[in-house]
């Protein structure tokens, strides 16, 4: 144990790190070995991208569910679809798009200034848009906050940063690390955030979508329902998907 006085230098104040241990190392090895790869069966790209579709400034992101249109009349502000939707804040505003098509739904450039950024209250939300206004979204980004690391039959998806300062991110069927089996067989390194700053991951509170987030860009995938578990050999083929027209930037 080091004694402070004050002859002590500013080197020997300091800590040594500790050195990672074989298993920690062998651990590290393993997820830098790990190429990106397709997001595996039943889940699909929304958009054609590598990196999905770009969004300057993003701040953070999160989730809400399109409404359906009242039952007794058949009209209402919903779209009827019950899809996923992915709310995106930036510093150019906020957009809101559908996560199964793709496709820009609503889009404020202008919002209020005190509700423009989810700092403004203690649940990081800010108010929602188009067929979802009215309502309050929580962001989770710069700000703080979080989505859903993992899904009701199964699925996990994990954070990782084996080589500072670029995360990588992981989806997988064996409850998480430290994935002992081969890479694609359980546990897929499905993105690399190594263009711009990582903002926030994770699944839709439905389990039918995934989001990941940079300050630079927006990628989602998506399934159709539940109990789409893949088995232990699933294969990782990539499906081709051409977005909306209408999925330009925010």
């Amino acid at each position: 144990m080091t004694k402070w006085t004050k002859e002590t230098s500013a080197a020997g104040q300091a800590e040594i790190e500790p050195q990672l241990s074989t298993y920690q190392r062998a651990m590290r090895e393993r997820l830098l070995a790990a190429p990106v790869v397709p997001a595996p069966g039943p889940w699909r790209p929304v958009f054609a991208y590598e990196y999905g579709i770009p969004v300057g400034g993003l701040l953070g992101i999160g989730f809400a569910t399109a409404p359906a249109p009242d039952p007794g009349t058949g009209t209402g502000t919903g779209t009827g679809t019950g899809h996923d939707l992915v709310m995106v804040v930036s510093s150019d505003g906020h957009g809101l798009f559908d996560a199964v098509t793709g496709e820009k739904i609503a889009r404020d450039r202008d919002p209020d200034p005190q509700h423009s950024t989810p700092d403004a209250v203690p649940d990081l939300s800010c108010p929602g848009l188009g067929p979802i206004t009215g309502s309050r979204v929580r962001i989770a980004g710069l700000f703080g906050g979080g989505l859903h690391t993992t899904t009701a039959d199964g699925w996990t998806l994990e954070v990782v940063t084996p080589a500072w300062p670029n995360e990588r991110i992981l989806l997988s069927t064996d409850g998480g690390l430290p994935h002992a089996g081969p890479h694609g067989e359980q546990w897929w390194h499905i993105f690399h955030a190594n263009r711009s700053t990582f903002r926030a991951a994770g699944f839709s509170p439905s389990g039918r979508t995934i989001a990941v987030a940079t300050s630079s860009d927006l990628s989602l995938w998506t399934r159709e329902g539940l109990g789409g578990r893949v088995s232990r050999r699933a294969t990782s083929a990539h499906v081709s998907y051409s977005p909306s027209r209408d999925s330009s930037p925010i």
